[in-house]
């Protein structure tokens, strides 16, 4: 039986790239984003659109398109980044980034929690950016706050799912040349995806809640 895998963000970059490698292996992939992209939808794969989670019905409108589905992997990787420094703050950008990257996962993943399997993975894409003991330069302040909150909401979410046998990865992709960082990066889309789903096959009760580079090494927080 082929395993249920939903994937936000889905529509470029690494979630793209999560879909197209999922998808290659059989998986039934939901990919959930706000506009499909011409690569996305040349998938044979369910796509979930106009589903901004940002907003306040998109955990609404993302349980009425999955109703019914026993869930495998939920794989929380959409985000947005403002590059926010000191004289120059836009506090509006700095809610809406905690909003995205850290209030929309957990709210998407506690609205599927009765729909995920006995024994279901949940992977945070998160950033080594929100990492207090790897600040040493400082800056992009709702990025990284955004970031460290996602990360504290994903180590309470193991120890609250552990009894019921779903595993939480926290997951830093490595500096990735997307289009959210306007093409920097030392590796590709594909190649973070590939490590990422690396990293989520080697996830289990015994490592849910800690925090890894894709490259497998432990980060610190």
């Amino acid at each position: 039986m082929s395993k249920n895998i939903v994937i936000t963000g889905a529509n470029r970059g690494i979630g793209l790239c999560f879909a197209q490698q999922y998808a290659s292996t059989g998986a039934s992939v939901y990919a959930i984003c706000r506009t499909p992209s011409p690569e996305l939808e040349a998938l044979d794969l369910t796509v979930i659109s106009g589903v901004d989670v940002g907003q306040p019905d998109c955990v609404a409108n993302i349980k009425k398109a999955l109703s019914g589905l026993s869930i495998d992997l939920l794989i929380n990787n959409a985000g947005i980044l403002n590059n926010d420094s000191l004289g120059s703050m836009d506090y509006d950008a700095i809610r809406q980034q905690i909003e995205v990257n850290a209030l929309a996962p957990l709210k998407i993943t506690e609205a599927l929690i009765p729909q995920l399997a006995a024994d279901a993975k949940i992977a945070m894409i998160t950033s080594r950016m929100g990492s207090m003991a790897d600040n040493g330069s400082g800056g992009y302040y709702g990025y990284r706050m955004s970031k460290a909150a996602l990360n504290m909401a994903s180590v309470s979410l193991a120890q609250d799912l552990k009894p019921q046998g779903i595993a939480v990865g926290i997951l830093h992709p490595g500096f990735v040349s997307t289009e959210m960082v306007g093409g920097r990066g030392d590796i590709s889309p594909d190649v973070a995806a590939e490590r990422l789903i690396q990293r989520i096959s080697e996830l289990n009760i015994e490592n849910s809640g800690t925090f890894w580079h894709s490259n497998g090494d432990p980060l610190p927080w």
